[in-house]
């Protein structure tokens, strides 16, 4: 009987200090806000690494139209700095989309009922 007075006695023990030591989470927002702030983080890191990635092969492209003797490589340097400069813009196209105009539609997807 012993036994089992102290074994009642260290889960009852235990069952009063688990409130104690666990910490509880509440979440700030709706899982849509977050998605919706991490996605644009996401975003703007990806335009910030895009820019500089684009100014820096614009200068190589140009440094490699202005050094070559070749007019065959000449052509194809200003063909991939015309591919560089699209390729950015549609980059912050989608930003912008993104940044904009997304907002402009928010509320339209959703239903109300009628009394």
């Amino acid at each position: 009987m012993k036994r089992f007075y102290r074994v009642y006695l260290l889960c009852m023990v235990l069952l009063l200090l688990v409130p104690l030591i666990t910490t509880s989470a509440f979440a700030i927002d709706d899982m849509w806000a977050v998605a919706s702030d991490l996605i644009k983080d996401v975003y703007s890191n990806i335009v910030k690494i895009s820019t500089a990635l684009a100014g820096l092969m614009s200068a190589v492209a140009v440094i490699g139209a202005k050094m070559s003797n070749n007019q065959h490589k000449v052509d194809q340097a200003w063909d991939w700095l015309k591919r560089i400069w699209i390729a950015w813009v549609v980059i912050n196209g989608i930003g912008a989309f993104i940044a904009y105009i997304a907002p402009q539609f928010e509320g339209l997807a959703t239903l109300t009922p009628t009394p």
